[in-house]
């Protein structure tokens, strides 16, 4: 089983949503930047379970250690390993899932594939395998702000059959962080919040869409055919549990324009190139553009619930099964983080290496 992301900025995540913890080993991170645990960790607060009653009730602290790769408060250039302890398990929960597979899990593929499966809360399919990518990410994130003066933000623009209505030019951290469903549009935010505790109280899920702003990216990354920004930012959130579909500026809307709409001009202004709009959504032919990236990324209603479905046994049985254990009616909200962490790696990792192509090091 694979667990590597990235080239030259590279991360390898270990670990099972009931092991002794999770965690990550970072390689390519260059020398020299100031790195603490304290850099990291609010990145993982805005992840971590337990935060409201829209949320999964385990209650996590996701403490992460740096065992390597820093000295004297700067990065080493050798790899950071990163560990988060489970402090919260309670694997008995998941007894009736032995033999009996979950609708729309993993459960049913793992053992198709390896003929054997950690079924404690999903192991490696579980979505807390993402506290790892959001430690690992809050590093690349870092780099690309010192650096390049990037900023990344990602915000729920729907839940279930709820919409909000949102400038991404006036999107801000704080106005995020304001909700608990973080969505930055105060109106649809509290719908919101009652679809999550109605499905809830219904014994279901539901899902919905997150955007991905990129202000300032780092110009010119990106290879111009098979690891395209948007080809490797599309790989990055697909690999997100339970994310179903990935856009990219225009996205699908974009079909039923005509070129001449949906084309973007261009001027030579202030010293640089811009566009007038923005429906490639900050890039051209696989390259960063300098505009801003803007993705949306779907999210599927959560597989496990406690209201009974028919399903079937390892045994070749039909039956039914009521999940047990502690899950998220929703997992749109605490997604945001996650977004921003992967594409913090994507882009880290796709300057490092325009860096070595271009001898921009000197």
């Amino acid at each position: 089983m694979s667990s590597i992301f990235g080239k030259m900025f590279a991360i390898s995540t270990w670990g099972e949503s009931h092991g002794a913890g999770i965690g990550a080993v970072v390689d390519g991170c260059p020398a020299g930047l100031v790195l603490s645990e304290a850099d990291l960790q609010p990145d993982l607060d805005r992840r971590r379970p337990g935060q409201s009653a829209l949320t999964t009730p385990r209650k996590e602290a996701d403490r992460v250690q740096i065992l390597s790769g820093v000295f004297e408060g700067r990065t080493t250039g050798t790899p950071i390993s990163l560990l988060i302890p489970n402090e919260d398990q309670r694997s008995h929960d998941y007894s009736d899932m032995v033999d009996w597979y979950r609708p729309s899990h993993a459960d049913l593929t793992y053992d198709l594939k390896y003929g054997f499966r950690d079924y404690r809360g999903g192991g490696r399919s579980s979505v807390r395998e993402s506290a790892a990518r959001v430690a690992a990410g809050a590093i690349a994130r870092k780099m690309l702000r010192e650096v390049c003066g990037t900023e990344i933000l990602a915000y729920v623009t729907s839940i279930y059959d709820v919409d909000a209505q949102i400038d991404p030019s006036q999107v801000t951290f704080d106005a995020i962080e304001a909700s608990p469903v973080r969505c930055p549009d105060p109106i649809a935010a509290a719908k919101m919040e009652l679809a999550i505790l109605a499905a809830k109280k219904d014994q279901d899920s539901v899902g919905g869409v997150v955007t991905l702003l990129v202000r300032r990216p780092p110009v010119g990354v990106g290879e111009p055919v098979f690891d395209r920004v948007n080809s490797k930012l599309a790989q990055a959130m697909l690999s997100i549990p339970a994310c179903k579909g990935f856009e990219l500026g225009s996205g699908f809307a974009g079909s039923r324009m005509k070129g001449s709409e949906h084309n973007d001009t261009i001027v030579y202004a202030e010293g640089a190139f811009h566009t007038r709009t923005n429906r490639a959504g900050g890039t051209l032919g696989g390259i960063s553009n300098g505009e801003d990236i803007i993705c949306r990324i779907a999210f599927k209603p959560t597989a496990t619930i406690s209201r009974p479905q028919e399903t079937a046994s390892r045994n070749h049985e039909n039956g039914i099964l009521a999940a047990k254990g502690r899950h998220d009616p929703c997992v749109v909200p605490r997604a945001p983080v996650i977004i921003e962490a992967m594409a913090a790696l994507v882009l880290a990792d796709l300057f490092l290496e325009q860096r070595a192509r271009s001898g921009l090091f000197s």
